[in-house]
Order: structure tokens, then sequence, then C-alpha cells
């Protein structure tokens, strides 16, 4: 079964049932948690949370509304298979938020598109 290794913040911002979607689904994307293992139980996830059941059964609707697990009736919750596509589409908006925060430091203290690239490069060739 999924090891439940869930951390809700309530200063956060983020709604409970987002937290919840956002670590599931980072842990699944990451290989943390295997294709075709179980999730543990809305209730079991709401009451180790303490959460309402409906804000965890929200979280996993949207994980398989997004093709991340899928439900079995009267069996749970598993692990889908890896949508090697929706992984990727994951790391790219990951590398443009990145790219984003590099833009802006790079204007903050005037670094030309040029001398960025040239420091991706070097980055690129250094192991």
């Amino acid at each position: 079964m999924f090891l439940i290794n869930i951390i809700i913040k309530n200063v956060d911002g983020k709604p409970i049932y987002e937290q919840i979607y956002n670590q599931i689904k980072a842990q699944i994307i990451s290989g943390a948690v295997s294709e075709g293992e179980s999730l543990p139980s809305i209730r079991f996830l709401a009451k180790e949370l303490k959460i309402s059941v409906i804000t965890t059964k929200r979280a996993y609707d949207e994980l398989e509304k997004d093709g991340y697990i899928y439900t079995i009736a009267g069996k749970g919750s598993f692990v889908a298979e890896k949508n090697l596509e929706i992984i990727r589409e994951e790391y790219l908006k990951q590398i443009e938020k990145h790219i984003s925060s590099i833009i802006s430091l790079a204007e903050t203290c005037r670094l030309s598109k040029k001398e960025v690239l040239e420091l991706i490069n070097i980055m690129f060739t250094e192991d």
C-alpha cells in the first residue's frame, strides 16, 4: 500500500484537496510509488490527515480525472500506468516555471540573454 507522506499546511493558501492532489501526483511522477500500487482508502486517509472525507474524495477524483489513479468499485484506488507524455508535460511546466524565475533574476542583475545562455551551456557541459 502507498505510504502516507502528505503534509497539510494551513498557511499554504492552497485548498487542502489541492495540497493532497499535488503531493500524491508528485510521488507518482517521481516514481516513489509504483504502477498498480493501492492508495489508502478515502476514509482512512481522511482520518489520518484529520480532514473531511469529502476533501479527500475530491483530491482522488481530480487524480483520477487527470489519469494518475484509477478506482475499482469495492477494491479501492490504484496508481495508474504512467503516461510518459503526461509526465513529460509536468516536467516541462516545472522547467518553464524555473526559466521564468531565471529570466526575472537575470533582468534584476542585468544579465543579457547571451550571458544567461552561456551560463546554461557551461552548466550543461559540466559533469
